[in-house]
């Protein structure tokens, strides 16, 4: 173990250079595909400028994860004779598939905007949702069906005590299914501010990685901090003024394989602290949407997403992201601080 902290720390940096070297050709390829983000016509001025920034940014992010992770576990990999060892591919599973997802969604939009539909709408809701419970059905049929290589298959640990609490797999998998399609969501949303998802994500993996490491996971906290060196990287091209989006094709696989790191750790019980800021994002509009239609068109908040409501009442781009981001780590802390009690 002492060697295995420095090694993950280190993939976490090469992730980052090698990610910031490749993407500025990546941006201008997506600049003459002429792959541009569409803004909702309801956003302020300020949105309404970013109309046509490249989007589908989460393929910077998730391209050279699969192939830093895949190399880095190449033996492991190949000899198959450890479960544990290639459990590290079930993330890779979900991070993937819900990227494709992501992707098609983004191109679907990129598409359409093309024609005659101005807003770029991608493919339906329902089908889309459809995708993600199948996706995450698959990824927790995995974990429940094949317990002896994860640690804490059809287990949750208990804040503050850490006993493991066993689940009945008719239990695990749709609560494991609600977190991993949940979160896939949460973190889509959070996706609205130029760096506030990139930031967001990384603090999050980061204290998963953590936890993980003080479980002796090592593969778990390997692709954790390769992870948030690919946010770290992302987050150069994303500050703002961002030269590309995120798109569903990073937010939806982040917050799909973040779900899964911690239900992987047991402790996806902590999930909505550390992942604080996408949950109070998807439950303001949830909220949002409720309330308008009990009270017939009033609004809870200026506007939903959390992040708009703040922008309307006066808060700049950069205080957003910047105040959104210490909540977002001192809930991480706290996040790691209840692992360890």
């Amino acid at each position: 173990m002492s060697t295995q902290l420095p090694l993950a720390l280190s993939m976490g940096v090469l992730t980052f250079v090698l990610i910031v070297i490749w993407g500025g050709p990546f941006v201008e390829i997506l600049r003459r595909l002429r792959v541009g983000k569409q803004i909702r016509v309801e956003l302020m001025e300020s949105h309404q400028l970013k109309a046509g920034t490249p989007t589908m940014g989460g393929l910077l992010i998730v391209f050279p994860v699969v192939l830093i992770v895949v190399l880095a576990n190449f033996v492991a990999v190949l000899r198959g004779s450890s479960v544990t060892g290639l459990s590290i591919l079930l993330p890779l599973f979900v991070l993937v598939g819900f990227s494709l997802l992501g992707a098609y969604d983004d191109w679907q939009g990129i598409r359409r905007s093309r024609g005659n539909r101005p807003r770029g709408e991608g493919i339906k809701g329902r089908w889309k949702m459809l995708a993600q419970i199948l996706l995450a059905t698959i990824a927790m049929l995995i974990i429940s069906q094949y317990g002896g290589g994860f640690q804490f298959a059809n287990q949750m640990l208990l804040p503050l005590i850490n006993i493991p609490i066993a689940l009945p797999p008719l239990l695990f998998i749709p609560m494991g299914v609600f977190l991993i399609v949940g979160f896939s969501n949460a973190f889509n949303l959070t996706d609205g501010l130029d760096g506030l998802a990139g930031i967001i994500t990384a603090s999050a993996f980061l204290a998963y990685g953590i936890i993980a490491f003080l479980q002796g996971q090592i593969f778990l906290v390997q692709f954790s901090f390769i992870l948030v060196g690919a946010c770290f990287a992302f987050l150069w091209y994303n500050a703002q003024p961002a030269q590309m989006f995120m798109g569903d094709t990073g937010s939806l696989a982040l917050g799909a394989a973040l779900a899964t790191i911690a239900i992987m750790t047991g402790q996806w019980l902590l999930l909505p602290i550390i992942a604080i800021v996408p949950v109070a994002e998807a439950l303001s509009v949830m909220l949002q949407v409720v309330y308008y239609k009990r009270t017939k068109g009033q609004r809870l908040f200026r506007m939903a997403p959390l992040h708009h409501h703040f922008e309307l009442g006066g808060w700049s781009q950069t205080q957003v992201v910047q105040r959104f981001w210490l909540v977002g780590l001192l809930a991480a802390i706290l996040g790691v601080s209840l692992a360890l009690l």
